[in-house]
């Protein structure tokens, strides 16, 4: 494991405009730059870099991280392999690995140089293979397809290897799956007579194969075995190919067969990517929400391709987001994609993904199926069984959609499913508010899109400002005056006013140090941000506590638990201006004394109300006129701010 501290010292001496700008060109806007968002399609820079906090943050997708953050996200890098790489760019050396650490990294490399040697063994038979060659040209490939996915092909024979391999006893060729010992010792090729498909991690590196038999032979298709190179659980076949088009799009296709996601990019559509001989698991889901807002599973319209569709669509319910979209598209039984796409073409295909059923409608398809929705007791039945499924829905206002849907389904109130399932009717609305355009990380550039342009006219002559069009009635009335409140340009919501917790965080981003300032019995536990402001109190005095590399340092502290998600949003959602230097010492201090007041406040009421019922003990009488005296000593050390 890689020791905090370099981490932090790492963070502390990179520059993440530098990071950034060697992959996106950057462009200076008032003390942050932009660009077009890598991680979802824009024509307008919504990307913001923040030198000062060491973070950047996308007003369109949300996206956000530290240096570190934006090589995982960029590169499809793992935390290792983008610490190493940062590592490298400044010149630093991670610390040494313990030896089991580097033993296994030693081994794993080795494997994954025999896998790629093996792989271009299989890309030269299959220029020697008239017959291979003459399938996928059956199959509509052309040669440019099977280059860009490293098409190969596996010849008769049991040692075939024998001719890549100078060393076929080399007992790694079995670690990796590549050959295979009978009961006599004797050792063979896995894969004979089969197109190969190479299976790579995000990096390109080849992990696994996959082979497609040539002709009716069994199995139809053969995948490497699990490896310490290849979990099929976590890769996706095709992701590498795919990722800049998901992105592009905002969109994934999932299918079930590599040939499917050759044959779609052969025709055209290129954001394509395939389980591995397993049914979606949340790993790959993880994985392509990180990269697209949507995720459509593709499934044959068979009894087969229903049961896979129900599995995927269970493993989707725990991580759904209210700005995601998961959905699925069936096919008609006889076709396959690859089938559909090669005889209805790419834009049909394309409009058969538009059409897909979103998960919402699919799930409660699956519940109310067999169940007799006319008689009391299926209605009865159908609310018990949803219960388990529409619990585990992670994304909280879908969650609320699919209840008010299944109450009216079922013939009750939204109310009774609630109290039924032990709600108590908030539990499914966000914590948070929602995510749009945050009022500050100071804005995106001036020609961001949907940002009101305007020029230099003076409005009392009736012009209306340029640009985007307000959402009433343009034009000026007689005398030159705007008429009719449609004619009035729409404000933005009212944002609400931070809370005294909000505020703290938001100073401790930018002095971090302040952090063993706290008194840490007045801070809430009741919220996400008073459980990460304990969070940083409790790192601080301990001494881990980052204090240098402004949030992207708190971000990589804090990764992996619900404190980071806190600390990006309050970073990107106030005003820096309204958090000057000169500022800071007051607001800290005053926003104490409000988290004490509001303590004392607390403690008042709790007597008040019990000297009302019941009376109060000599005990507690004086602790009254304490907690009273108290309060009238905080209202004179801190007066009121217009004061």
């Amino acid at each position: 494991m890689i020791p905090q501290s370099f981490i932090q010292d790492l963070l502390a001496r990179v520059d993440i405009v530098e990071v950034i700008e060697r992959y996106l060109p950057l462009k200076k806007g008032g003390v942050n730059y932009f660009a077009c968002c890598p991680f979802h399609g824009e024509k307008s820079p919504s990307f913001s870099v923040s030198p000062s906090k060491q973070f950047y943050h996308c007003f369109g997708c949300g996206a956000h991280g530290s240096a570190i953050g934006f090589l995982m996200e960029y590169s499809g890098l793992d935390f290792v392999e983008a610490v190493k790489d940062l590592a490298q760019q400044v010149g630093m050396v991670v610390p040494e690995e313990s030896r089991t650490d580097h033993q296994e990294r030693v081994r794993e490399q080795s494997l994954s140089e025999l896998m790629t040697q093996a792989a271009r063994f299989y890309k030269e038979q299959l220029k020697r293979s008239p017959t291979a060659i003459e399938y996928l040209k059956k199959r509509g490939l052309t040669g440019a397809i099977a280059a860009r996915y490293g098409l190969g092909y596996a010849p008769e024979g049991w040692q075939g290897l024998q001719a890549a391999f100078a060393d076929y006893s080399d007992p790694r060729l079995e670690e990796c799956g590549l050959i295979l010992t009978n009961d006599q010792g004797r050792r063979y090729d896995r894969f004979r007579e089969r197109i190969m498909f190479p299976i790579q991690d995000q990096r390109g590196h080849v992990i696994g194969f996959g082979g497609r038999v040539l002709g009716k032979g069994e199995p139809k298709y053969l995948n490497s075995p699990e490896t310490p190179l290849f979990e099929k659980g976590r890769e996706l076949y095709g992701l590498p190919q795919a990722r800049q088009e998901i992105r592009d799009r905002s969109c994934v296709l999932v299918v079930e067969g590599y040939m499917d996601v050759v044959a779609l990019a052969q025709f055209g559509v290129h954001n394509a990517v395939a389980t591995l001989g397993t049914a979606a698991t949340a790993h790959h889901l993880q994985k392509l929400m990180r990269m697209a807002d949507q995720v459509v599973f593709c499934f044959d319209g068979d009894a087969a391709g229903q049961r896979a569709a129900a599995r995927a669509l269970d493993v989707s319910l725990e991580h759904l987001a209210d700005d995601k979209r998961v959905s699925f598209l069936f096919l008609p039984e006889e076709h396959d994609p690859d089938s559909y796409v090669r005889q209805f073409g790419a834009d049909a295909f394309r409009a058969a993904m538009d059409q897909a059923r979103p998960l919402a409608d699919f799930l409660l398809e699956q519940l109310s199926h067999e169940i007799d929705l006319n008689s009391a007791e299926g209605r009865a039945r159908l609310v018990h069984d949803a219960k388990a499924r529409v619990l585990r829905i992670s994304a909280p206002l879908l969650r609320l959609q699919v209840m008010k849907r299944l109450a009216e389904m079922a013939g009750f109130t939204q109310q009774e499913v609630e109290q039924a399932y032990g709600l108590d009717g908030r539990a499914a609305l966000p914590s948070a508010p929602p995510s749009g355009f945050p009022p500050d990380f100071d804005g995106p550039p001036p020609d961001f899109e949907g940002a009101a342009r305007y020029d230099d006219r003076d409005f009392s002559g009736g012009e209306a400002p340029t640009g985007r069009r307000f959402g009433g009635r343009q034009g000026g009335g007689q005398n030159g005056k705007w008429r009719g409140r449609n004619a009035l340009p729409k404000l933005a919501p009212r944002q609400r006013p931070p809370s005294s917790i909000e505020k703290l965080i938001k100073v401790l981003t930018l002095h971090p140090t302040w952090t063993a300032r706290l008194p840490i019995d007045l801070l809430p536990d009741d919220s996400p941000e008073g459980r990460c402001l304990i969070a940083m109190v409790d790192a601080m005095s301990v001494g881990e506590l980052p204090i240098h590399g402004g949030v992207g340092s708190l971000l990589e502290h804090f990764r992996d638990t619900g404190h980071a998600e806190v600390l990006a949003r309050i970073a990107s959602q106030f005003d820096d201006e309204a958090y000057g230097d000169s500022l800071l010492e007051p607001l800290f201090n005053d926003t104490l004394n409000k988290l004490e007041a509001d303590a004392l406040e607390l403690q008042i009421n709790r007597l008040t109300q019990q000297s009302r019922l019941g009376g109060l003990g000599p005990e507690e009488r004086r602790q009254l006129s304490e907690l009273l005296l108290h309060k009238s000593k905080l209202r004179v050390r801190t007066p009121p701010a217009n004061s």
